[in-house]
């Protein structure tokens, strides 16, 4: 079993709180039982325990998530002490890629908080094969015309690009982003002529692509 992914708990809480409006909680008196919780509810998405001899974390889930997750790795079972349609339980002994961890938690995140990241993503999904939106397009979408700055912070750290297609944003004047988080923006370019957009100069014609 090679060790890819995090393995602590501190690995853990620390990837928690990068979460905007998030605190550590350890509400049962117990310092085995550490969570971190939303602000905006006070509700945990992330608890972290030790239990036989491994660190524990529990992630909310959709349910269709849930098993999506179990079947891909022994070490995510039903949610330990909480709901096992709902919550996972993963288990932090190395099996598990780094990347998947961080997705989990942020997917926990996600459901629990009413977070603008949540809305960014699903304006995102929503732009058609072939065809690209503008910063200030998706912060439209998302409820607030004002946070085209949000959007960029949301996207660089877009943690499933296959089910999030981030590289279909461009800018207002239709260029791409030079600090594109998945390999620059040659790699944006390669993934937009990929779907039969035209890029020049590191520029997509809005008339012409933009949804």
């Amino acid at each position: 079993m090679a060790a890819t992914g995090m393995k602590t708990r501190e690995q853990a809480l620390k990837y928690g709180l990068s979460f905007p409006d998030t605190y550590q909680d350890a509400p049962f008196h117990d310092d085995n039982w550490q969570l971190v919780r939303y602000k905006g509810n006070k509700k945990a998405f992330l608890w972290t325990y030790e239990r036989d001899g491994c660190v524990n974390i529990n992630v909310k889930t959709d349910p269709e998530r849930a098993f999506f997750w179990r079947e891909i790795y022994e070490a995510v079972i039903p949610g330990y002490h909480q709901n096992k349609d709902h919550w996972n339980t993963v288990i932090l002994d190395g099996s598990i890629p780094d990347k998947d961890i961080k997705l989990m938690i942020a997917e926990s995140y996600d459901l629990i908080s009413d977070s603008p990241a949540k809305r960014i993503y699903a304006a995102v999904k929503q732009i058609p094969y072939g065809r690209v939106a503008t910063y200030g397009q998706i912060a439209e979408m998302a409820g607030d015309r004002k946070m085209a700055r949000a959007v960029g912070n949301a996207l660089h750290r877009n943690l499933d690009p296959e089910g999030i297609p981030c590289y279909r944003v461009v800018n207002a004047k239709g260029e791409l982003a030079g600090e594109f988080a998945f390999g620059g923006s040659w790699k944006q370019g390669e993934l937009l002529m990929a779907e039969g957009v035209e890029v020049t100069d590191g520029r997509v014609d809005l008339k012409k692509y933009q949804m």
